[in-house]
């Protein structure tokens, strides 16, 4: 099968390591023997134009500059890889790579398929609450282009819900959810050391890696360990990862007495990330209650158990049917309950040990890029084979 996959990021850049879900489904692709060009769009337009191969497959990068020429250039380049291709599989709903994708493939009567991860018009308004032109224009693609693709496949079970409420058919539906790269992100006690040796740490580690911006929640990562300051001194607590909110997080840090105690690693390269997870007594997913964390299929959590760790997480969305008995549950936005759960691992050894079997155990089953992946063929095939 010859694949056309269309990512509106820069699937290169740290600062978008959301990108890993694309690679990795090319990679998958290449290693089950199918042809596979990725499109991306790199931040630096320096490097738009290039095209090279990589892990057995062709990558092509495109500009991302705003305008009509270079939108209907992109348009042209898509359509002509379109008519190489067996299928069309495009990311989210970024205009400048869903409009080229539809485009193409109708043009060359291919079949297109839409990779629905996140909501995106709740995650604008997230950040964005009164650019009401824009965050319209962002609801008005993210409604009809489940419709215009042949095929979609959802991270959760409420963007499925929400696919059915706009129209899809059912059978036109497919699960995929976020998973790990299970050969890189896998338990390996020994590479542990040489974290806590770089950062002078010989208590407990709890991890939390994420994005600081608008919804991702660190801050009750941040409260929940100035609750464990105030009751213990021994545990160490680190945030792996960037954001515009960095500084209002390090501040919030300081104010809850966390001083040493509280590390902020700044922007990891993905593939160091196995790492710093490993080096982890204690992983922690924390989320409020919404329609963005309803809809998720955090990344996070999937490689926390590839690693085997044992894992506090907010029970809401997709977390609860991720973790099932590998993890502890906890009230999402409740940072509190969030500090109880790290303490009650921390303070057992026992736990931790079992409970890291059963996460290992939960990514091999299901939570990894090989099993998204069968998914998402088992969906071109719905069209190819029709």
């Amino acid at each position: 099968m010859k694949i056309l996959m269309i990512g509106p990021h820069d699937i290169y850049s740290a600062s978008e390591p959301w990108t890993t879900r694309i690679k990795n489904l090319a990679y998958q692709f290449a290693k089950k023997g199918h042809a596979v060009k990725l499109i991306y769009f790199p931040l630096d337009n320096n490097n738009a134009g290039r095209r090279f191969e990589e892990n057995g497959y062709e990558v092509i990068s495109l500009s991302r500059r705003l305008g009509s020429r270079v939108f209907l250039e992109n348009i042209v380049k898509v359509t002509r890889l379109a008519g190489w291709a067996d299928v069309v599989h495009f990311q989210k709903c970024y205009y400048y790579a869903s409009l080229p994708a539809l485009i193409g493939a109708w043009f060359k009567n291919k079949p297109s398929h839409y990779d629905w991860d996140d909501w995106e018009t709740k995650i604008f308004y997230y950040s964005n609450p009164k650019n009401r032109v824009l965050g319209g224009f962002i609801h008005i693609l993210e409604r009809l282009i489940p419709l215009a693709a042949d095929t979609v496949s959802v991270s959760s079970k409420r963007l499925r819900g929400l696919c059915l409420r706009f129209g899809v058919m059912e059978d036109d539906i497919f699960p995929a959810p976020v998973g790990a790269d299970i050969s890189r992100f896998r338990p390996c006690p020994e590479s542990s050391q040489g974290i806590k040796t770089r950062y002078n740490i010989d208590h407990h580690l709890v991890l939390y890696i994420g994005q600081l911006h608008g919804g991702q929640y660190a801050e009750l990562f941040i409260k929940a360990a100035g609750f464990i300051r105030r009751k213990t001194n021994d545990v160490t607590f680190m945030i792996v990862g960037d954001g515009y909110r960095a500084g209002e997080l390090k501040e919030m840090a300081a104010r809850e007495g966390l001083g040493a105690r509280m590390i902020f690693t700044g922007p990891v390269p993905h593939e160091l990330v196995p790492f710093y997870i490993n080096s982890a007594d204690v992983c922690v997913a924390c989320f409020e209650d919404n329609d963005i964390t309803q809809c998720k299929s955090p990344l996070k959590i999937a490689e926390y158990l590839a690693c085997g760790k044992a894992v506090v997480a907010s029970d809401v969305g997709e977390v609860g049917s991720m973790i099932n008995d590998a993890g502890l549950l906890v009230r999402p936005g409740d940072y509190s309950a969030l500090a109880e759960g790290i303490l009650k691992l921390t303070a057992d050894n026992e736990l931790r040990r079992a409970l890291s079997s059963k996460a290992r155990a939960r990514a091999l089953e299901k939570y990894n890029w090989d099993f998204t992946a069968s998914s998402l063929l088992a969906a071109y095939n719905r069209y190819l084979r029709g």
